[in-house]
């Protein structure tokens, strides 16, 4: 094989690993979303954070978040550490929720207190969602963590299903 199929052969994997990457952030951020903006009407509080403080701005924001967390999935798992243990669906379908339980407790760990410090915000808003105290509280947590689930879930299942069917060539065990 000639050293310019070869440059185009891994250009194109390249290429289709973060369109891969780029796609399973987008619909698991349209499925993390739903969680929670269903479970915890928590869309506006993610829009306030970035001087959008309305559902609108929570999806946009979220969405392009949950982007770049795919196509950081897709660097991450891409590296050579990984190659030979994120090859099947379940595979990466685990590696996705390990993935977003990181990201999860990196992001309400440390950079949400941290925002929040910077804006000079307390405590959440309230109501985030109907219930009163310590119910309203803990359904904020659970909503937070089923939707950090559901993002894996759908992370790992998308990129895999992105990379199987997208792959030029057969070139998938290559990649």
């Amino acid at each position: 094989m000639s050293q310019g199929h070869t440059v185009s052969r891994v250009s194109a994997v390249t290429r289709y690993r973060w369109v891969a990457g780029g796609t399973s952030g987008l619909v698991a951020g349209v499925g993390m979303g739903i969680v929670f903006h269903a479970g915890a009407n928590l869309m506006p509080f993610i829009g306030a954070l970035y001087g959008w403080p309305s559902v609108l701005g929570g999806w946009v924001v979220h969405l392009l978040n949950s982007v770049l967390a795919g196509l950081l999935f897709a660097f991450v798992v891409s590296r050579p550490v990984f190659h030979g243990h994120i090859e099947s669906v379940g595979e990466s379908v685990a590696g996705g929720v390990v993935f977003a339980a990181a990201i999860g407790l990196l992001t309400t760990g440390f950079l949400l207190p941290v925002s929040m410090s910077a804006l000079g915000v307390q405590s959440f808003p309230e109501p985030l969602v109907p219930l009163p105290g310590t119910l309203g509280s803990a359904l904020v947590v659970a909503s937070v963590g089923v939707a950090h689930l559901a993002y894996g879930l759908l992370l790992g299942w998308t990129y895999a299903a992105a990379r199987g069917h997208r792959t030029p060539d057969g070139v998938a065990s290559e990649a």
